[in-house]
């Protein structure tokens, strides 16, 4: 007892040590036990082609103002230039980071300049009187040539790579103009933008790639010119991290839902066998992964009589590929919760886990609105959207399959760029589908039954165990011991939050015999709590949970067996954004003539009216591999 009493003070003592030395409390509300902050780290704004094809004009300025709780005005517009729309947070982000895709960045600048050579190409004409075509020819032919469009020039030093120079320094200085430096530390900023490539089977390969400081590539590397993950990474090791520039960046891989299982393989780009130097290196640069945004939920796949978790099916696009619609998605496209697993079975293989995520979310979206991830006040983000032209068209203002998106959440000391960059590196950082729900998770071999009860619950959960993102300590005791609490999203005035249900722990490890096993586990609160919601009007009713907090120890654990485990926090029922505009607009099924033009949907079969919010943490894993053994007296 002693001894861990020492341990655990010693432990403290260290974080705040090294939380000091490394932030240098510079910020007016630090914390060495960390606090979560919420953010988006996935933007695009009027230089993304798909963006600005469906008539958004928001600048990288525009969107941080927004991000930091500004109304900004939105698509469709007047012949004056007035936004027909507007829209804003009820509640500011902590952070955001913005991610429009590198590869048109010029093309999209040259084709709205008219003082730019080029302006009068037919590519550019296509652009300004047919952006639906040119949506699709632009993402075409830089997709399937990894080259520039043809008005172009050398892809490297003709006037589309010039004409990408502009917009990206206006990114880079809006960054910096609202990165806030006071020791208030209100509001972060990361330099970033979106890596917009496709794998050999036609599936999405996209990331987002961010920095950690202002030291950035003279030229993002793109697709175009770096057409495979490794050559990515390659790139950011030659023109950022081994620059010796102080440069420092992360990729973030997103909608493995729609991957057609490109994103997550066990070969590289020329299809030959990964090697532990591959494995290695895709470790050091993706930290993270996107487990969900605007174009669907990419935890789990869900199919009836085929799968158990029926949690899985939230937010499940109908399509497994990005753009025209195609077959429905396949438990091989790469769902998170796979790909944990296929990665304790590489790093048996090879030493090394390529795939060791941990997860946020945020909103992919494509109006420059970071954060708007709320059901109930949603106008669309349009990631392949109809453009607006001067009016929207009736009816619901996205697809149905899609949906808000989510939000990045990260536990770190203080709100600045080092603290925040550090957090997700160690990848102490979860994702929830919208709400601001806070949620803790840690795992150790000794957390007490009543650490619920305890003002310790943090101190002890870093000091006796690691929180999410951490491996487990050197096995002291017959099973892993987890500590999880949640507090519920608390809203704000005449929009109070939704009440928690239950939390869950999912569990992933190899058998015996090397085969992918998983289990869901209820841990605290319960599906049978009686709340409801009428889908009529969404009203809800029922009980539900301001807080939850639970002691959990693995009934079924197997120290020979590699595992991982994280948790998700799960809302009462409420009506998702489509339900409640249909509600809004006085659909009723049963009666054809409220089905208003551009409300179809709402009476389609695969629609789902109502959805259970939620916040995913990032895993904790346990390694048998590594000759953890049985210390038979820690802990007595």
């Amino acid at each position: 007892m002693i001894f861990l009493l020492w341990r655990r003070c010693f432990i403290v003592l260290l974080l705040t040590s090294l939380s000091v030395s490394a932030y240098g409390e510079d910020c007016s509300h630090y914390d060495p036990l960390r606090q979560a902050f919420f953010g988006d780290t996935h933007v695009h704004t009027r230089y993304s082609l798909d963006a600005s094809t469906q008539g958004t004009r928001t600048t990288p300025d525009q969107a941080y103002r927004f991000a930091r709780g500004e109304r900004i005005g939105l698509q469709p517009w007047t012949s004056d230039g007035k936004a027909r729309r507007s829209l804003q947070l009820s509640r500011p982000l902590d952070f955001t980071m913005l991610s429009d895709h590198a590869e048109l960045i010029g093309e999209v600048n040259i084709c709205n300049s008219p003082e730019l050579e080029g302006y009068d190409a037919w590519e550019c004409l296509v652009y300004r009187h047919w952006s639906r075509g040119a949506f699709y020819l632009f993402n075409a032919y830089a997709s399937y040539t990894n080259d520039r469009l043809p008005f172009c020039g050398d892809k490297t030093t003709g006037i589309c790579a010039q004409a990408l120079q502009p917009p990206w320094r206006e990114i880079q200085q809006a960054a910096e103009d609202h990165y806030d430096r006071s020791s208030d530390c209100s509001f972060t900023t990361f330099v970033g933008y979106e890596w917009t490539g496709m794998g050999p089977s036609g599936g999405n390969w996209h990331r987002n790639v961010m920095f950690r400081n202002s030291e950035v590539p003279a030229v993002p590397p793109s697709f175009i010119n770096e057409p495979a993950p490794e050559l990515l990474w390659a790139a950011l090791e030659r023109d950022c991290n081994g620059s010796g520039s102080g440069c420092e960046a992360l990729t973030i891989p997103h909608n493995s839902n729609v991957s057609l299982g490109d994103m997550f393989t066990r070969e590289d780009a020329g299809g030959a066998p990964i090697d532990a130097a591959y494995a290695s290196l895709r470790q050091k640069y993706e930290p993270l992964v996107e487990i969900m945004q605007h174009k669907g939920s990419s935890e789990c796949y869900f199919k009836f009589g085929e799968t158990s978790d029926e949690l899985c099916g939230f937010e499940q696009l109908r399509s497994g590929r990005l753009g025209p619609a195609g077959a429905p998605p396949m438990r091989s496209a790469g769902f998170v919760r796979d790909v944990l697993t296929n990665g304790l079975a590489i790093e048996r293989e090879l030493g090394v886990n390529p795939y060791k995520y941990g997860v946020i979310a945020s909103t992919d979206t494509h109006l420059g609105t970071p954060g708007a991830a709320v059901e109930d006040d949603f106008l669309g983000h349009g990631g392949a959207g109809v453009p607006a032209g001067d009016r929207m068209p009736p009816g619901l203002p996205d697809k149905l399959d899609y949906s808000p998106g989510g939000l990045a959440v990260v536990w770190a000391e203080q709100n600045d760029r080092d603290s925040l960059f550090d957090a997700m590196q160690r990848r102490e950082t979860y994702g929830t589908s919208g709400p601001r729900i806070i949620t803790r998770f840690f795992g150790g071999w000794s957390y007490p039954e009543d650490i619920c009860q305890s003002s310790e619950f943090v101190t002890r959960g870093y000091a006796d165990g690691v929180p999410m993102g951490g491996d487990l300590p050197p096995r002291s005791a017959a099973s892993p011991v987890f500590a999880v609490s949640a507090q519920a999203d608390a809203g704000v005035a005449g929009a109070e939050g939704m009440p928690l249900q239950r939390i869950q722990i999912i569990k992933g490890w190899l058998d015996s015999g090397g085969q992918p096993r998983e289990q869901v586990y209820d841990v605290v609160g319960s599906a049978n709590n009686g709340a409801s919601v009428d889908t009529t009007s969404c009203a809800t009713s029922g009980t539900g949970h301001a807080t939850l907090c639970a002691v959990w120890s693995d009934p079924d654990f197997d120290a020979d067996a590699d595992a991982w485990y994280y948790s998700r926090v799960i809302e009462n029922p409420s009506c998702r954004w489509s339900q409640r505009i249909c509600v809004a607009n006085g659909v009723d099924c049963g009666d054809p003539r409220t089905i208003g033009h551009g409300l179809e949907e709402c009476c389609a079969a695969d629609h789902r009216p109502v959805i259970q919010e939620r916040a995913w943490s990032s895993p904790i894993w346990y390694r048998a591999s590594n000759g953890q053994k049985l210390l038979v007296n820690e802990g007595s």
